[in-house]
């Protein structure tokens, strides 16, 4: 799930909401996973992954990873703009979004990180995320060496924390019979949402 505190209330964030509430109504599995896209300027690529979504706050919407995976470095360096993908089957609707994306203050990831279950922190602190290793054992042995440590997994690890990122364009996509498809894009000019209907 996704949690929402003080929603923007822009048309397009109040929209994503109903959709977001019609399709946890249709019992919509893994609600709050999204493809998040970037340019890895490094290997001249585009790479994808799917993130959890956790919060949307105002308008900020929020995620938690690894800041040294080459996944974080590739998303902050160095143009700081992803492309966000989001499909409902139960509903059938997808939701494209282009935003800027930043790290999240410090503050906001110590609150997450204490809220969560003492495994989820175990991995966060002992997962050397995405580097290559000899063995899954020795991944198990350091996790379970790390969820003995109590006082450590109260203290959120500098190199773990949110990313926030804030959209500039959003493409509401609703399938329809016939592929005649419903378009409705918000796309944010001169500080103002301007709101039109794209061709199926």
């Amino acid at each position: 799930m996704i949690k929402f505190i003080d929603l923007c209330e822009k048309e397009p964030y109040e929209v994503f909401k109903r959709f977001y509430d019609k399709a946890q109504k249709a019992g919509q599995k893994a609600i709050e996973a999204v493809a998040v896209s970037n340019f890895n300027d490094a290997e001249r690529m585009v790479d994808s992954r799917f993130v959890n979504l956790k919060y949307i706050k105002n308008n900020e919407w929020i995620f938690f990873s690894n800041y040294n995976s080459p996944k974080s470095v590739a998303l902050i360096e160095p143009n700081n703009r992803v492309s966000v993908l989001v499909y409902w089957q139960s509903i059938n609707v997808q939701v494209r979004i282009k935003a800027n994306i930043f790290k999240t203050n410090e503050e906001f990831s110590d609150q997450h990180f204490l809220s969560r279950d003492k495994h989820k922190n175990a991995l966060a602190i002992s997962s050397d995320q995405s580097r290559k290793v000899d063995s899954f054992s020795s991944i198990k042995s350091k996790f379970d060496d790390t969820l003995k440590e109590k006082s450590l997994l109260m203290t959120r690890p500098s190199y773990w924390g949110g990313f926030s990122f804030i959209p500039f364009y959003f493409e509401f996509w609703q399938g329809q019979e016939f592929r005649l498809n419903k378009r409705e894009v918000y796309e944010e000019i001169n500080g103002d949402w301007i709101k039109y209907t794209l061709q199926p």
